[in-house]
C-alpha cells in the first residue's frame, strides 16, 4: 500500500476559531498521522501522512475548515517521513505548540 506525506500551510482566519482541534479530529477519524501547529505569522501548518486519497481528502477539508474559519489559501507540498518525528512520542497525530 501507498503512503503519501504532505505538508500543508493553511492562510486565512485560522487562530482562535478552533482549527487546530477541528484539524487533529478530523485527521484522527481519517486514521493520518501526523501533527498540527499554528505559526507565529497567524497560518496553521500541518503534516499529514496515510493513504494517498486521504491525505488529498484531508487537505480538501483545509480548503474549508471548521464554521468560525475563514480559509484564504492551502499550500501544500510533499514532505519527508521526517517531519513526523515532531509529533509526541505515542501518538499518531499531535497538536504542537506554536512556533
Amino acid at each position: 500500500m501507498s503512503r503519501a506525506i504532505l505538508q500543508v500551510m493553511i492562510r486565512g482566519r485560522v487562530q482562535g476559531v478552533g482549527y487546530r482541534a477541528w484539524v487533529e479530529y478530523q485527521a484522527t477519524a481519517s486514521g493520518l498521522e501526523g501533527w498540527v501547529r499554528n505559526r507565529r505569522d497567524g497560518s496553521v501548518e500541518a503534516v499529514f501522512a496515510g493513504a494517498p486519497k486521504h491525505v488529498a481528502d484531508m487537505v480538501a477539508l483545509c480548503r474549508h475548515g471548521p464554521p468560525s474559519a475563514r480559509v484564504d489559501s492551502v499550500t501544500s507540498e510533499t514532505a519527508a517521513a521526517d517531519e513526523l518525528n515532531l509529533r509526541r512520542a505515542g501518538e499518531a497525530f499531535s497538536v504542537l505548540p506554536t512556533v
